[in-house]
């Protein structure tokens, strides 16, 4: 009967090696640039938290593409929601920010990615004798710690994603203030040119008076003086609307014939009951995307601690084939392997310094959490405030003053005042209407600041500073 010889059957613990050290390879040969260069994130991030549409310029057809849309959206009188898709759409230093996607996942790509081999040759005569060296090297140390670096380059790309979805959101909301703000303003201007008209017939009328011999020159002065102011409250308010126009205008990256939008006559009416929010910091802890960064930076460097103990003992660690022949002697041939030895430094200190990098890491998310709930609540109250204060000039305040003018204009008619005295209850009523204004517009910024805190860190708006915001700097640079 023949015999046959008995095959072998491999342990598992050598498959499980061959696994390991088969694991690299396949690591590196899967590591390729995605087709839309980590922005799917970023697109979901706006359509999640803002209910838009973001793009990515790569091409001409992609600025056709924005181009056509925003005239589209210029076509009509601007609205807040109308006024975040162009910016979020044609601002050039979003677009910027958006390449920082692939730039980061070029990097992460690139850690995936096995190193290049290295060969040498060397020819070496002396006298008849001539000798030639060959040599090929790999670095295995870098090939034992490619799954790590790719977990960390993994890591950092998935930090730029928020990064750039946080700077979005942020255009987002400095777009929507900017918006009303230059609404109120343009409503505040036109206002304090009709003052000026109507404090411009009475100059006139009280210089005719004088005239005729009916008034005394300090009647007149004083109706001057009143018409001096309006001319300068009117000029101030020009001024602001303009200042808050360019800052709308820069946010949106218009330029040319695209800036002679149109925006709408009057604020957004007050809503009829303000948002009821008790779970308020609940909702901010679990999507704030700062908070979440936060958390995750931790972690990264929780596990980059653990890759530098991991490494410390392998910080060089080659290895080579070499092949030398001569043309008198026989072929030399075998491997070379380079290892550093840490006699001096053990590593010690970079260990040391990932762990206090670790923990300054957890402390700063710590103190991320505080401050968000801190925001949250006092962009609330802020919220709550600013809407107290605007229905209260629009019930109360306003209201009053109609009716006490409605009242003199009736004595007026029964020649009970005469019109200077008319004309200075309009005059009385001018702080109220503009102040009203001016309510009606912190409201709607506060409710952008709430927006705003309940997915990242807001730049709270002052009550009452009308000028900060019309005329402030872009937001984040843009």
């Amino acid at each position: 009967m023949p015999t046959y010889p008995m095959t072998r059957t491999p342990s598992w613990g050598r498959l499980r090696t061959l696994a390991l050290a088969a694991s690299p390879l396949l690591l590196a040969g899967c590591a390729s640039l995605s087709a839309d260069g980590g922005f799917a994130p970023v697109q979901q991030a706006a359509q999640q938290h803002l209910g838009k549409t973001v793009e990515i310029v790569k091409s001409d057809a992609d600025e056709d593409k924005i181009a056509s849309r925003v005239g589209e959206l210029l076509s009509q009188p601007l609205n807040a929601d109308s006024a975040v898709q162009i910016a979020l759409l044609n601002n050039r230093g979003l677009q910027a920010s958006f390449q920082e996607l692939g730039i980061a996942e070029a990097d992460m790509v690139q850690a995936s990615r096995m190193p290049n081999p290295g060969f040498s040759i060397a020819r070496m005569k002396r006298g008849d004798e001539r000798e030639i060296e060959r040599a090929f090297s790999f670095d295995l140390g870098h090939l034992i710690a490619l799954p790590m670096m790719r977990q960390l380059e993994s890591r950092r790309f998935a930090a730029t994603q928020r990064a750039v979805s946080m700077e979005m959101i942020s255009l987002a909301s400095e777009t929507r203030k900017a918006f009303y703000a230059a609404v109120a303003a343009e409503q505040t201007s036109r206002y304090m040119q009709d003052v000026r008209a109507t404090t411009d017939a009475g100059a006139e009328l009280a210089r005719r008076l004088v005239q005729a011999g009916n008034w005394s020159k300090l009647q007149q002065a004083r109706e001057h003086g009143f018409f001096a102011e309006a001319t300068l409250n009117a000029a101030r308010a020009e001024q602001a609307r303009l200042s808050s126009r360019e800052r709308l205008i820069r946010l949106l990256g218009l330029w040319g014939t695209q800036t002679q939008f149109r925006l709408p006559d009057r604020l957004p009416d007050l809503p009829k009951e303000p948002a009821d929010r008790p779970d308020i910091e609940q909702v901010a802890m679990a999507q704030r995307l700062d908070v979440q960064a936060a958390k995750l930076q931790a972690e990264a460097t929780a596990k980059n601690l653990g890759l530098t103990k991991v490494t410390r003992f392998i910080n060089v660690l080659e290895f080579g084939y070499q092949r030398n022949s001569s043309n008198e002697a026989p072929r030399q041939t075998g491997y070379e392997i380079g290892i550093e030895i840490p006699l001096f430094d053990w590593s010690g200190a970079r260990v040391a310094r990932a762990e206090a990098v670790y923990m300054q890491s957890v402390q700063r998310a710590a103190q991320t959490a505080v401050e968000a709930r801190s925001e949250v609540r006092e962009a609330y109250q802020g919220y709550r405030s600013a809407y107290d204060i605007a229905r209260h000039y629009r019930d109360d305040i306003v209201p009053t003053a109609k009716r006490v003018s409605e009242e003199n204009v009736l004595r007026y008619n029964g020649m009970f005042i005469s019109v200077f005295e008319l004309l200075a209850d309009t005059r009385a009523s001018i702080a109220s209407v503009n102040a009203s204004i001016e309510a009606l517009r912190d409201f709607w910024l506060a409710q952008a600041d709430l927006d705003m805190a309940l997915i990242g860190k807001p730049s709270l708006s002052s009550p009452g500073a009308s000028a900060a915001v019309a005329a402030g700097g872009g937001g984040a640079g843009h």
